[in-house]
Formats: C-alpha cells, sequence, structure tokens
C-alpha cells in the first residue's frame, strides 16, 4: 500500500465530512428562514442532502446549529472591517452583507432557548463580533468619526438596528436607502459633540 494512500483518504473523509456540515448549515439558514425555527430537523437532514444521523454527529441540537449559522456569518462579516475606510462605509457593507443573518437572527430569537451553555456560545459569539470591530472603532474614534466612549458593543448594537430595517421584499436602491438613513441617524448619536 502507498504510504500516501492513507493520508489522502483522510484528507477526502475530511472535505466530504466539511461539505455535509456546510450543507446542514446552509439547509438550516434557508429551513428556519422560510418554515420558521421550529422546522423539523429531519427537514433540515433532507435540505441538505444527508441523513438525520449526520445531523447529530455535526450539530447536538437546533441551538447549536443556529448557532453554526451565525458563526459562519460572523466570519464573512470579518472579512470587511477596514480600518482605514470610514465607520460608516464599513458598517454599511456589514449591514448588507449580513442582511440574510440579522433577520434571520430576528426572526428566530424569540423562539431560542438556550441553555447556560449555548447562552455563553451565543454571548461569545457578540464578544468576537465586538473584538472584529474594535479595530475599525479605534481608528474612526482617531479620526474624530465617533466619540471617544463608543464601545464596539455600540457598534454590533448600531449593526443590529441597522441590519432590521432592511427586509427581503426591498429592491437594491430601497435597501440602499434604508442603510444610509438608517445609519446617518445612528451614527448622529454616536458622533463627538
Amino acid at each position: 500500500m502507498n504510504d500516501d494512500a492513507e493520508p489522502r483518504s483522510i484528507r477526502a473523509l475530511r472535505r466530504d465530512a466539511a461539505r455535509r456540515r456546510d450543507a446542514l448549515i446552509d439547509a438550516a439558514a434557508t429551513c428556519f428562514a422560510e418554515q420558521g425555527y421550529g422546522v423539523p430537523l429531519e427537514t433540515v437532514a433532507a435540505a441538505a442532502g444527508v441523513g438525520r444521523a449526520t445531523l447529530y454527529r455535526n450539530f447536538d441540537d437546533r441551538e447549536a446549529l443556529a448557532l453554526a449559522i451565525f458563526s459562519r456569518a460572523v466570519d464573512r462579516l470579518a472579512v470587511l472591517v477596514d480600518p482605514t475606510l470610514p465607520i460608516a462605509q464599513t458598517v454599511a457593507a456589514m449591514v448588507r452583507a449580513g442582511t440574510g443573518a440579522f433577520s434571520l437572527f430576528a426572526r428566530i430569537a424569540a423562539e431560542l432557548h438556550l441553555d447556560d451553555a449555548n447562552r455563553a456560545a451565543f454571548q461569545a459569539l457578540g464578544g468576537r463580533l465586538e473584538a472584529i470591530l474594535a479595530p475599525a472603532l479605534v481608528a474612526a474614534q482617531r479620526r474624530g468619526e465617533v466619540r471617544d466612549d463608543a464601545t464596539s458593543r455600540d457598534l454590533v448594537l448600531a449593526l443590529r438596528m441597522a441590519g432590521s430595517l432592511v427586509l427581503p421584499v426591498m429592491s437594491d436602491d430601497e435597501v440602499s436607502a434604508q442603510i444610509e438613513t438608517g445609519l446617518r441617524l445612528l451614527f448622529a448619536g454616536l458622533r463627538p459633540r
């Protein structure tokens, strides 16, 4: 047997497992958005093209699945943070890119039943988003765009607030107008006085 055969097969298995996990996250986001947070997990598994056992090998419960959706959304938003850009531009780009995640979070937040471990995981995710935004905030404070006492948590709240203004039925022009107006109002409160 070739020495490289086993490592290649292991790498292939890991790639397949990662693809199945990603398919489950995609399917859950779609199912939760279309059918609500209470959609049967069997429906999520079927939409991902996997069995129920595969779903439970990857996620302990529906809350862990929701956490994975939002964790991936934070990963996608992180690449948009550029401290050299005006903070309103950075936040606008994040709102536009995260619209689906923000609306999904708003839709299922009331239905989340978090135990202590999942609550801690969601809080850690919020902390991660705050840490991602921190360099942009510091740069914006140096440029005089926001008050010195503004925090990364304030920016996360601004993101969530602006994200809630965007609806799936809006045209691109309407989305742009909503984001611009919402951020203008939000950042008026964050500007130095």
